[in-house]
């Protein structure tokens, strides 16, 4: 029996016998925040391609349906920090945090918040959002996968020096590093849609569904005004080791932020989890009072405000492990890699 099935035997036996309810009441669990962390939901086939980072718009109804039922206090980040340190949590406190402010947020997640009256936070990068197209890295390696029955004949212009077998994953990532590697000038568009074209993929259709795109600045505008608390996540998605670029990409970050919402951005996420000691003394320069990761667990006044751990909920994460970190009994077993 494979670990993971394992614990999931073990949290049936633990709600069975009304263990859930103990630790859901313990004080070890009142004196913890679980910060759920998502990033972004499909518009089509995402989750198919890179199910860490895309889920189903019906697995996020399913978590906040289940939050709902179990009675979870859903609080508002800046709310929760507060009590948090102030040690006057209520019992199964949970914040809700999104990463990136793909469009998907926009049309599938904030529907879907609002319908439970559930706050979120939203950390937001803008390099994207200002330029309103998709993602250049993301959507390349996306067309890579969508075109995985089949080839892709060497192309100068995309600096693909050989014909690419892209059933093959290893070979998609080749040609997707050499793709990146070889702008030389040429502009996202230009190589997105040569690409495409080489692919036989209707690209202007993806484009119009906004697939691997950020919100446009009026959106943020929109949903900030609903009530989401929009954050900092690096203008362009970095955190580069250098003090200045650093510092830069905060103020960026910020400045279009502050500008979109009306409000402070003070709150920060990692981008991709990257994070080194040496930011944080940078982030108390800026005034960031808090900075999420990506490290798995529970916060607790032993946290430091910079470091935060978040669960990372995502489609393998089944129905019963997700109960079992609401719970606090998860935090107890033993994780794999």
């Amino acid at each position: 029996m494979g670990l993971k099935t394992a614990k999931q035997v073990f949290l049936r036996g633990c709600q069975k016998f009304g263990l859930f309810e103990r630790w859901s009441a313990s004080s070890w669990r009142r004196k913890r925040l679980l910060i759920l962390c998502y990033h972004s939901l499909s518009l089509e086939d995402e989750h198919l391609w890179r199910p860490v980072t895309y889920e189903p718009a019906a697995l996020l109804e399913q978590r906040l349906a289940l939050l709902n039922e179990r009675g979870a206090a859903v609080l508002p980040f800046a709310e929760a920090i507060a009590r948090l340190y102030a040690g006057d949590l209520p019992p199964l406190s949970v914040c809700i945090t999104f990463d990136d402010g793909s469009y998907d947020f926009y049309q599938l997640a904030l529907p879907l918040l609002q319908r439970y009256s559930f706050p979120a936070t939203l950390y937001m990068s803008t390099y994207y959002c200002e330029a309103r197209r998709p993602v250049f890295p993301l959507m390349c390696s996306y067309l890579l996968w969508k075109a995985r029955n089949r080839s892709l004949p060497a192309d100068r212009i995309l600096g693909v020096q050989r014909d690419v077998d892209l059933a093959n994953p290893a070979e998609r990532q080749w040609a997707h590093q050499e793709i990146l590697r070889s702008m030389d000038g040429k502009t996202e568009t230009e190589i997105t849609e040569r690409l495409a074209a080489r692919l036989e993929i209707d690209y202007q259709a993806m484009h119009a569904k906004r697939i691997l795109q950020l919100m446009t600045p009026e959106e943020v505008t929109e949903v900030s005004r609903a009530g989401i608390d929009v954050q900092l996540h690096t203008h362009r998605h970095r955190t580069p080791v250098d003090r200045e670029l650093f510092i830069r990409e905060i103020r960026d970050n910020r400045a279009r932020l502050e500008h979109m919402t009306g409000k402070p951005a003070v709150h920060f996420c990692y981008p991709s989890g990257v994070w080194r000691s040496e930011f944080l003394p940078w982030l108390k320069e800026e005034g960031v009072s808090t900075a999420t990761t990506t490290e798995i667990g529970f916060a607790s006044t032993h946290s430091d405000r910079l470091l935060l751990p978040r669960l990372l909920d995502m489609s393998s994460l089944s129905p019963i492990e997700f109960a079992g970190w609401l719970t606090g009994l998860s935090a107890a077993l033993p994780r794999g890699r």
